[in-house]
């Protein structure tokens, strides 16, 4: 495959039409199993589902209410002076700010790559099948399971099953190219591992930001249209971006702001709504209204959302750089919580001389990207983590956006997740380095830090779901 720098810098907008140790679960095993819910006050019951119009619904079905998005939980002092909102005549949009990020444009970004490709340090890495594998997921055909349950979808895209009974869908791409175009951009490498139509519950979308292979206007419209009343949760900016697409569930929300959810049983249709009531500071999750008596054995499912920080960009156009929000998400409902980190750096680094360690004793003085810690101090720990470590080459151009595996695994110290999955990479070639060296550096950077290198921050193929 060819690169070229479009391919990468691209961020041509698509105009939407108006309609707008974790348990490695074998492809071929049984997932359907009934279980005590992991909260032992909350009994957890039976849900039974049924094909409707191409996909699998609920027979009961789920009526979702929400805070409106507010600070629910603790917060650092700071994060009152929204520090990333460009004000005055800085122009509208975000910023990253802190001394760990490196602003580059997209002519400064255009030059530097041109110039590593003359160089030949923007090579093309090998994509001849078979690269790794991609199977056939399976996902549970109830609500019911006692584990939390995680199945990769390729890049950054992960379904996430809680013992709950709550279904996300994080940052979905189901296209062959990342690109506002069909018929060029990168292409995938690995195929699709399924289609959006067999997943058979999506109560939840959480969007990180609005690059082409974290958010996709052809899958966005598939979702509404086989999980029609699927929320998605988006970064402040991009709920309009959903409302020309002519998608009303939408909720935006700014860094460090929180939503109560209670998805409480219901007859007849289900439907959404957003309440405007506001949970207090540091409050539990609403109690839902009490269900009618033919439905009082099912209990209502709960979670809180939370929008948190991340080190990275965004733009659907040459024209819109940093008019959206970026974030990263916590989602946690009953006892099991989940961190996804979406799309982010650590640390900006400088060109260093080939072979050299950009974590060496001279380079020991860069700033790194302070939110991960607050997010661990103030948030965590995660039992799982969903971490980018791919899409890093070269590291002068890409290390303020995109976490290399070393970065990855400071991440993982500094968000206090309890185990971790790799994200963002082995679908596209969006940077130079080889298809598997990600993963290969992976086990390097946890050595590096005395962490086994299998059982604790893994990787493992696509359509594979792994249980926690």
């Amino acid at each position: 495959m060819r690169i070229s720098p479009l391919n990468s810098l691209l961020k041509l907008r698509h105009r939407p039409r108006q309609l707008p140790r974790p348990r490695k679960i074998s492809s071929t095993s049984s997932s359907s199993s009934s279980s005590t819910n992991s909260n032992p006050s909350t009994p957890n019951p039976k849900y039974t589902l049924k094909a409707m119009s191409g996909s699998v619904i609920g027979a009961t079905l789920f009526a979702a209410s929400m805070s409106s998005p507010a600070a629910l939980d603790k917060i650092p002092e700071h994060a009152k002076e929204k520090r990333h909102h460009l004000k005055g005549g800085e122009g509208k949009g975000f910023t990253n700010p802190w001394d760990s990020w490196k602003e580059m444009g997209v002519l400064g970004i255009g030059m530097a790559m041109a110039k590593a490709k003359i160089s030949g340090e923007f090579g093309t890495p090998d994509t001849t099948p078979p690269t790794f594998p991609v199977i056939k997921p399976t996902f549970l055909p109830t609500r019911a399971t006692s584990f939390l349950r995680a199945t990769w979808l390729g890049h950054a895209c992960y379904y996430v099953e809680y013992p709950s009974g709550l279904r996300v869908l994080f940052d979905p791409v189901f296209e062959e190219r990342c690109s506002p175009f069909s018929f060029m951009g990168p292409k995938r490498y690995t195929p699709i591992p399924c289609k959006l139509s067999e997943i058979p519950i999506v109560d939840f979308v959480v969007i990180s930001h609005s690059h082409y292979d974290h958010l996709s206007h052809p899958t966005v419209m598939e979702i509404h249209k086989s999980h029609p009343n699927a929320q998605f949760i988006v970064g402040l900016g991009l709920k309009k971006w959903f409302k020309e697409c002519g998608i009303e569930n939408c909720v935006e929300m700014d860094w460090w702001e929180d939503i109560d959810v209670t998805l409480s049983p219901v007859t007849g249709e289900k439907r959404i709504s957003t309440s405007s009531q506001t949970s207090s500071k540091n409050s539990p999750p609403p109690s839902p209204s009490p269900p009618s008596s033919s439905l009082t054995s099912i209990s209502p499912i709960t979670a809180r959302i939370s929008c948190l920080p991340s080190q990275h960009t965004s733009a659907r156009t040459a024209f819109d750089k940093g008019h959206t929000l970026w974030c990263s998400f916590a989602v946690t409902s009953n006892s099991k919580s989940v961190w996804f980190g979406g799309d982010t750096g650590y640390r900006a680094v400088p060109q260093v001389p080939k072979g050299t360690d950009d974590y060496g004793p001279e380079y020991q003085h860069l700033p790194i990207c302070p939110a991960f810690k607050e997010i661990g101090e103030l948030r965590g720990p995660f039992d799982l983590g969903l971490i980018p470590i791919g899409v890093y080459e070269p590291r002068h151009i890409f290390s303020p956006m995109h976490a290399n595996p070393f970065d990855s695994v400071n991440i993982f110290l500094d968000t206090k997740c309890k185990r971790a999955m790799g994200i963002h990479w082995g679908t596209w070639v969006l940077t130079p380095e080889a298809v598997m060296e990600p993963p290969q550096l992976l086990k390097k950077a946890l050595t590096w830090k005395n962490i086994p290198e299998t059982g604790v921050f893994d990787v493992c193929d696509i359509g594979e779901s792994r249980e926690f």
